[in-house]
């Protein structure tokens, strides 16, 4: 938090003014880019759910929305409206009932014309239309499968996928459920008899999203269990609708040469927290059995001559599907533990070299897989942080103006933090990581709903010196930490306390003295309640351009004025996420557990608290900035998220 121990007046910490402005300009809706382009699955039954993709979707208390269909159904012009769930700015959905049906006015039938996107935008009681896709969608009660082709013979391991091929296939959920129905009996191996006949349902999965006609089914051990040998059998479809009704396919004669469970591949390595891909064939997961795997070899630290012993790891890695594992580099397994005398698995780096073997348990089966040889790497301790952008977020751009350059505010706050952290061993990313089980979620969001105006607020549960926890969650609500310092315990940054830096904020800021006129002169140009908001014309000619200082900020000039906003609010935005993101690291201080910003007021020190930290310095404006890391900050970082990359050499302020 900027600040977590309360050291400065309330007010200060609020950090906003109180004046209210007559409204100059009119607020954009948001509605000015609506678009629609994409509405899935075309066949739909009570229980599916239509996907909708576009751009500029918005939800109450600003919208309502629907999928507008107009043109014919079943013969007859019709124009209706299907009540639309907001997700996101570019994703909404239509949940089919019976209801939808009834607003049809058919029991079943085709739909042909032209789709959009309707929005009443309740502020202003108007109604806004996207332009329109033209197409169909089928609106059916039942649908019976066929199978026109399947994967009817091969080599294949337990749970590898079965493709089917055919039309008026269930997607799942609410709408029903499409199975694979195989049944046969399997000649083990070495045998020449066929053993007790077997009959399995298994759901299909979809080739593609909403595909209706192509898709997959693991061939699960409970049709030929895991011990290998020649599987016969016959293999067709059945559609079970919400209502336990059955509808089937013809089938199709099945024979499949089972193969022994097998690794074939490793991952190249990581660090603690992240997940090392095991591929391969005839893996089970939890729900049918266990795979174990056992692990043994020699680590070779990167620093000096010869192995460490590993003996004896065995472990139960994470499935995926029936050719993939994974497993999480950790601190408590027997690696971790043969590495304490080198400093700990964290900054250990080697090289590990040895054998892994599966071994496979289903009911009373047991089966050992080959040893497979391989090798990884153990990187040190990386931490990855997924620097995550709220809708709120995007909301709260309206109140500055530039609602239409997220994007560009968006890498303006990444040029920021990477800037900051360089040389230390973070990872920024600005998706969902896929690849680390631990790691830190930062949230940027637009008001505080703490109701105190702060700029940001790290609610991560007590101080974590030398970062021993990898998966923080700097946003949502923290009960443990209401409890500690009383706070609401809503974390992370929050834009629209940036208005405190005005000296004539929006209505409803909470009032502060910190106001400051370059602030206005940046974003009066294009605050709704002041000026006239960045829009597409904007863009003509020349363009706005991408400013690498803020030099010759504020101008006259509109769009370099833009420009100069962008370099603004996402320095801002930027210092105050690295400053959120070093308390969860464990600053400031981490020789104080009751510290959490340097002491007095030093220049250019990202860890001081928010009041004594001027808007020039944030802003990087007027020759000001940027904030550094403070001397020992930066040693400590460096200690505890190593890089091979050599040190910044710059002066540091002490701290």
């Amino acid at each position: 938090m900027e600040g977590r121990v309360v050291v400065l007046s309330l007010s200060a910490l609020a950090l906003l003014g109180s004046c209210e402005e007559a409204t100059q300009g009119r607020e954009p809706t948001g509605l000015e880019t609506l678009s629609l382009t994409s509405v899935e699955p075309r066949v739909v039954l009570p229980g599916t759910v239509i996907q909708i993709e576009g751009s500029s979707f918005l939800d109450q208390p600003l919208g309502v929305s629907a999928l507008r269909l107009s043109g014919e159904l079943e013969g007859r012009s019709a124009t209706v409206d299907l009540p639309a769930e907001f997700i996101d700015f570019e994703s909404m959905t239509v949940e089919v009932t019976d209801d939808t049906f009834a607003l049809l006015g058919v029991d079943e039938g085709a739909f042909d014309g032209l789709m959009s996107v309707k929005v009443d935008y309740l502020p202003e009681a108007t109604t806004h239309f996207s332009p329109a896709l033209t197409g169909g969608i089928e609106f059916r009660r039942t649908l019976e499968p066929v199978l026109d082709d399947a994967t009817r013979q091969g080599a294949i391991y337990v749970n590898s996928a079965i493709e089917v091929e055919g039309s008026g296939f269930l997607l799942g959920g609410g709408e029903g459920v499409t199975y694979a129905v195989v049944e046969g009996c399997t000649v083990p191996v070495g045998g020449d008899a066929c053993g007790s006949p077997t009959r399995s349902e298994i759901p299909i999965s979809p080739a593609e999203p909403f595909s209706r006609t192509q898709g997959t089914f693991p061939f699960s051990p409970h049709i030929a269990g895991i011990s290998g040998g020649r599987f016969e059998g016959r293999l067709h479809l059945a559609n079970v609708m919400p209502d336990g009704t059955r509808f089937e396919s013809e089938e199709f004669p099945v024979a499949y040469d089972l193969l022994q469970t097998t690794v074939t591949a490793l991952g190249e390595g990581g660090s603690v927290g992240q997940f090392i891909d095991i591929e391969g064939g005839g893996f089970i997961g939890a729900e049918d059995g266990i795979t174990l795997m056992e692990l043994s070899g020699e680590f070779f630290p990167k620093s000096s001559v010869g192995g460490v012993p590993v003996e004896g790891l065995s472990f139960i890695p994470e499935y995926v599907d029936g050719s993939l594992m994974r497993f999480v580099v950790n601190e408590q397994d027997a690696l971790a533990q043969g590495l304490e005398d080198l400093g700990g698995i964290r900054y250990a780096e080697g090289t590990f070299d040895g054998t892994i073997r599966p071994v496979v348990s289903f009911g009373n089966e047991n089966v050992e897989g080959a040893q497979t040889p391989i090798a990884f790497e153990i990187r040190p301790v990386k931490q990855v942080v997924w620097v995550q952008f709220t809708p709120a977020y995007v909301e709260s751009l309206r109140k500055f103006g530039i609602r239409a350059l997220d994007q560009r505010v968006r890498d303006r706050v990444f040029e920021v933090m990477a800037r900051d952290y360089a040389t230390i061993n973070v990872e920024l990313r600005d998706t969902e990581p896929l690849d680390f089980a631990e790691y830190t979620i930062l949230e940027i969001n637009g008001p505080d709903v703490n109701g105190l105006g702060l700029l940001g607020y790290d609610n991560t549960s007590g101080k974590d010196i030398d970062n021993e926890r990898l998966s923080d969650r700097i946003g949502g609500v923290n009960a443990v930490t209401q409890e500690i310092d009383g706070y609401p315990g809503y974390g992370g940054v929050f834009i629209e306390s940036l208005m405190a830096f005005s000296e004539h904020p929006p209505a409803g800021t909470p009032p502060s003295d910190i106001g400051n006129p370059l602030f206005d002169q940046i974003f009066d140009e294009f605050r709704p309640d002041r000026g006239s908001p960045v829009n597409s014309s904007d863009e003509a000619g020349g363009g706005i351009p991408v400013l690498t200082n803020g030099a010759n900020c504020p101008t006259s000039d509109r769009q370099l004025q833009a420009a100069c906003a962008v370099w603004t609010l996402g320095s801002l935005i930027g210092t105050t996420a690295s400053h959120e993101l070093g308390h969860a690291l464990g600053l400031a201080d981490p020789t104080n557990l009751t510290r959490f910003h340097n002491l007095g007021d030093g220049e250019r020190r990202l860890m001081d608290s928010g009041g004594v930290r001027p808007f020039e310095e944030r802003a990087e404006l007027m020759g000001q900035g940027p904030s550094v890391f403070c001397d020992r900050a930066y040693d400590y970082l460096r200690r505890i998220l190593p890089t091979d990359e050599p040190r910044i050499v710059i002066e540091r302020p002490f701290c």
